[in-house]
């Protein structure tokens, strides 16, 4: 495990950690409350909240930077959640915020050397494919930079030495997709995997099958090429009029396979992990039964938290375990209230 290292550019005192402090209890509860605040008096916090206002940090301490390397693909709007929670924590501690990505593991490897050799003061790293990160991330703790996994690789977090993990566990989101799917009375479900190699993924399917007591099959498409999943998925339901469900495992392939069960004939109910705006409102309109919400959101803006938390203060969460941010199953019920938060990108 890495060990918490002082910034580059100083470090922050008892005393001006409480005015900071201060101040931002004062700007919660309103002007007035400036005045009584700390024995360095009204107009020396005043000054200081003039200057968070201008710089839009909370804090005061060294302008860290910190990157995040995840096995995201192209266009995959999941991770632009995970981002804008990333940045906006990242604007709240005075971190400059640094985000790479590559679906293929031995690039995705590249990546986190390119931040180790900028000398970051943390590291996110995803480790849909920990064989292929092992060792960068083992070269970022040699470093001395701090690791924290999120989303992705729970089982090798610990033992690859990093801080914390932040995410689902991807068994137990499984296993409450077939809780759900015997809720809706499903007989046939449809695992659709969008990423072959990525263990995230296979323990999604394995723990709804595990659970599900009906019959579930896997079909393995190319994530990269969307017509291709959409013909893959067109091509299983007109063979198999048993199918009752399709459980896909991003957001951006609901839709898709919705397509799919229009161009089929199908009645299928198209179920999802993750959710993004297009999710909430197909949920709102019943073309999608129910999403598992892993709250992407909070993953990136923990992520950053806790890094500067453990830069700061010598702080960790999870005690070695994992810090665990889903499953939640969200329905039709719950789509007026979450398509606010996917408006402004926070769900």
């Amino acid at each position: 495990m890495a060990k918490a290292r002082s910034g580059r550019r100083g470090s922050s005192t008892p005393r001006r950690v409480l005015g900071v402090l201060c101040v931002v209890v004062a700007t919660a509860l309103g002007a007035g409350a400036l005045a009584g605040c700390s024995s360095t008096g009204g107009k020396r916090a005043e000054d200081r909240a003039k200057q968070l206002a201008a710089n839009g940090s909370a804090v005061n301490t060294p302008h860290w930077t910190f990157a995040m390397v995840t096995h995201s693909g192209a266009g995959d709007t999941f991770w632009d959640i995970v981002q804008s929670g990333a940045k906006q924590a990242a604007a709240k501690d005075n971190i400059k915020f640094l985000y790479s990505n590559s679906d293929q593991g031995d690039q995705q490897a590249q990546l986190v050397q390119a931040a180790i050799d900028q000398h970051v003061d943390g590291l996110i790293v995803t480790l849909a494919k920990p064989d292929a990160m092992k060792d960068a991330v083992a070269r970022a703790e040699k470093a001395g930079i701090p690791v924290i996994t999120i989303n992705s690789g729970s089982e090798d977090s610990k033992k690859f030495g990093a801080l914390t993990h932040i995410g689902q566990d991807e068994t137990v989101a499984g296993n409450a997709v077939g809780e759900e799917l015997d809720k809706r009375h499903k007989q046939h479900a449809l695992c659709i995997l969008h990423e072959q190699g990525n263990v995230g993924h296979e323990q999604r399917c394995a723990g709804a099958k595990a659970t599900f007591s009906g019959r579930m099959d896997s079909l393995y498409v190319n994530g990269t090429n969307m017509p291709d999943v959409q013909s893959a998925i067109q091509a299983k339901l007109q063979s198999d009029k048993s199918i009752d469900s399709v459980v896909t495992l991003g957001a951006p392939f609901a839709a898709t396979a919705a397509k799919a069960r229009q161009q089929a004939g199908s009645s299928a109910e198209i179920d999802t992990f993750d959710l993004n705006a297009q999710v909430a409102t197909e949920l709102k309109d019943g073309t999608i039964g129910f999403a598992v919400d892993q709250q992407p959101y909070l993953q990136g803006y923990e992520a950053i938290d806790l890094l500067w938390l453990y830069r700061y203060n010598g702080d960790t969460l999870g005690g070695g375990k994992p810090v665990l941010t889903g499953p939640q199953i969200v329905t039709k019920d719950d789509a007026d209230a979450l398509l606010s938060y996917t408006k402004r990108g926070t769900r």
